[in-house]
């Protein structure tokens, strides 16, 4: 399922982050700047052909792959649905969210499919073990692992209230 426009006012998302940062973009020119500096630095002048063409290939290249990193790699929680990268599920078919990984055993959790169309957690994220409807496992994940694991642990608290001790 892809999101497309999204009506949501900021106040109804719980979790956001957006994959990369268009930032990113500013080694072009720095690419560029640095080529000519070396040029200067060997005594030749400055060539515009070489720093451009370093500016608009590492500038092209770059805005490439920040663009399929928002696309892929963002993540979105709202009180109904949880999206990561391209792939929404509903928050009602979340039922459990597993507890960290500790210890030396890794926990069953962690072969479960990840989230999004991606083969697995993207790489500087952390995943997080859930429990679906219909016996289902999955893993979420975010760079910010501890604040998506408290956001889906409160949702589901506010739907789900804990069982009372006896």
């Amino acid at each position: 399922m892809t999101e497309r426009a999204d009506p949501m006012s900021p106040s109804d998302v719980l979790f956001y982050e957006q994959g990369a940062s268009w930032l990113w973009l500013l080694a072009g020119p720095a690419a560029g700047v640095s080529m000519a500096l070396i040029q200067l630095s060997a005594g030749y002048g400055i060539q515009w052909m070489v720093p451009g063409a370093f500016f608009v290939l590492v500038t092209l290249f770059l805005g490439i792959q920040v663009k399929a990193a928002r696309i892929h790699t963002s993540v979105k929680l709202t009180a109904d649905k949880l999206r990561q990268g391209t792939e929404t599920i509903l928050t009602s078919e979340i039922v459990r969210v597993y507890p960290e990984a500790d210890g030396s055993e890794t926990p069953k959790w962690q072969y479960a499919r990840a989230l999004g169309e991606l083969t697995g957690v993207p790489r500087g994220r952390t995943g997080i073990g859930l429990r679906m409807t219909n016996a289902r496992t999955a893993q979420a994940w975010a760079r910010k692992h501890q604040q998506l694991r408290a956001a889906l642990t409160n949702l589901l608290e506010e739907r789900i209230p804990p069982e009372p001790a006896s």
